[in-house]
């Protein structure tokens, strides 16, 4: 008993040009996924955002002082 060579049918698939949406979930709501990450997040943010303004703020004040005392 020899093999016999089976006919098989190609299946091709394809993605019509007029049906793809590549990026559409990026920008579905995206207010609601912005709000939702900051009212997750926001602890983590307070905790980043604050050393920060204070250093920058107390360079500025320290600066100011700097220049007024070196104004005479």
């Amino acid at each position: 008993m020899g093999k016999q060579p089976v006919r098989m049918k190609a299946v091709v698939y394809a993605l019509s040009p007029f049906q793809q949406k590549v990026m559409s979930g990026l920008w579905k709501d995206l207010p609601g996924k912005i709000h939702h990450k900051i009212s997750e997040n926001w602890i983590n943010a307070v905790l980043l955002v604050t050393p920060l303004v204070g250093t920058y703020t107390y360079v500025q004040i320290y600066q100011e002082k700097e220049k007024l005392a070196h104004r005479y």
